[in-house]
Order: structure tokens, then C-alpha cells, then sequence
């Protein structure tokens, strides 16, 4: 990091945090079409969320913060895949990085943190579905070892349009 810029740590995700993440998500919510949720949350309707990533385990949390002022910066989460239990060996990713914030290594550094986390439990494959055009999302997955393996054409209805996602893979 620069000495312009403070620097950025990442941790666990806890209850503390709910409020500022659930602000955080819901700016993609209303402003965005990178998640397909079309109506905000209330913390309390996101706690089951966040108590779903416990600190250990194949489902984490983690969160960047501004080492100074203690401002969530971002978050990245493996959650299940799909809820049958042969697709227990699989994750689906995400990362979200606060408006602001981009441009600063916080995707990087959140899926850094995740990836090490992830690397002692049983799992095999971890997938990423990326809303399009999603230029800077798409480069992070890529860096990070994701292989495109195709797209879902129109699967989603936001903003009076339908919109693509396309999917990456990643071996564990």
C-alpha cells in the first residue's frame, strides 16, 4: 500500500458488523444489477445471513476493514453451492467491495484471505456466477484461477431488463 493510503485488514465477519454489511449489500440492491435481489434488507432480516458463515468451516465470512477507522471496506463469502448434499464438496463466492472502495486490492485481498481459510476443508470446487458486464469482477476471478464455463442467457429480471450471468469454476 501507499502511504497515501491506510491500510486494509481483513478478519472474521461478526454480529458487529451486520448493520454496516447489510448497508453495504443493500447500495448493490438498489443501485445495481450485480446481485438479483430486488428489495432491501433489515439487519434483522439479513442475521440468518451472516449466521450462516460461521469463523471455521466451509461457509466463511470475511471482512476488510480500514485499519484506522474500523470501516467495512468490503466482504467476500463461500456459501453452499446448491443445498443437495452431493454438492457438499462445493462452494459458490462472492465479493463485494463498498462504493468508494474500489480500486484499493480489497476484492484481492478478501478472496487472498478466503482462498487460505478454505484451503484445509473438504471441498473441491468453488464457483462464481457473475452478473454481465462485469469487467472488474471478471479480471479478479481470473486472477485468482477461475476458468469461464458458460453463461446463463436472460436468467435474470432487474431493472425493467433481463441479464446474463455468466459462471467460473476454480479447483481447491
Amino acid at each position: 500500500m501507499s502511504s497515501e493510503r491506510t491500510e486494509v485488514q481483513v478478519r472474521p465477519g461478526v454480529e458487529g458488523d451486520l448493520k454496516a454489511l447489510t448497508d453495504l449489500y443493500n447500495h448493490y440492491v438498489r443501485e445495481t444489477s450485480i446481485t438479483f435481489d430486488t428489495a432491501v434488507f433489515t439487519p434483522e432480516e439479513r442475521r440468518p445471513w451472516l449466521l450462516s458463515h460461521p469463523e471455521d468451516g466451509p461457509y466463511r465470512l470475511k471482512v476488510a476493514v480500514d485499519a484506522d477507522s474500523q470501516e467495512i471496506l468490503g466482504y467476500a463469502t463461500s456459501s453452499p453451492y446448491r443445498p443437495k448434499p452431493a454438492y457438499s464438496t462445493s462452494v459458490e463466492v462472492t465479493v463485494y467491495v463498498a462504493p468508494g472502495a474500489g480500486r484499493r486490492g480489497v476484492g484481492t485481498l478478501l478472496y487472498k484471505a478466503l482462498f487460505e481459510a478454505l484451503a484445509g476443508e473438504d471441498l473441491h470446487r468453488a464457483y462464481a456466477g457473475i452478473a454481465q458486464p462485469n469487467e472488474a469482477s471478471t479480471r479478479l476471478h481470473e486472477r485468482f484461477g477461475f476458468r469461464y464455463v458458460g453463461t446463463y442467457r436472460e436468467v435474470g429480471r432487474k431493472f425493467g431488463r433481463y441479464w446474463d450471468v455468466a459462471w467460473y469454476e476454480k479447483d481447491l
